[in-house]
């Protein structure tokens, strides 16, 4: 779901929760499958990384208007960092907010979180550092001028950083 108004983002009650550093303008809703559970009844920390990237996709394709083609995406994972709050249940309600923080004309970083819309309990948050990526010679590439003026306008902001 894409909003030309910032999505309100919970803090929940955890005061170890940090502020969001840029608004959001795209939510996904996450679904949560039986084999996302682990043998302590909650989900395996290693499927937060797949809800990542299903708000990754969803945002290029929503927001952004690339296709999904396997074999020819133009950007790649160089950096993810997960900081984890407070675990997950299954048949809880979770959802994925996904912005892009800053550009280079090389790379650009995001920022995510995942949380219950019904507590506002935030499950986690990731900062991941994408870089533009030729898969045919597999090889680092510059970022689309087209692809940058999608996201500036997109996030209603500047977003590449002059070094």
């Amino acid at each position: 779901m894409i909003s030309d108004t910032p999505f309100a983002i919970p803090r929940g009650n955890n005061r170890r929760i940090p502020a969001p550093t840029v608004p959001f303008y795209h939510l996904y809703d996450l679904q949560i499958r039986f084999n996302d559970i682990d043998i302590l009844g909650h989900i395996n920390n290693s499927v937060y990384l797949s809800f990542f990237d299903l708000g990754k996709a969803e945002y290029f394709v929503s927001a952004l208007g690339q296709k999904m083609e396997i074999g020819k995406v133009g950007v790649a994972i160089v950096n993810i960092n997960c900081s984890f709050f407070s675990p997950s249940y299954f048949n809880e309600p979770l959802q994925v907010v996904t912005a892009i923080t800053s550009m280079s004309v090389h790379s650009f970083k995001m920022e995510q979180r995942i949380f219950n819309p019904a507590t506002g309990d935030v499950k986690c948050i990731a900062h991941s550092v994408l870089a533009g990526f030729d898969p045919s010679t597999a090889t680092s590439q510059p970022l689309p001028a087209e692809f940058i003026a999608r996201a500036e306008a997109f996030e209603h902001r500047s977003l590449v950083v002059k070094k």
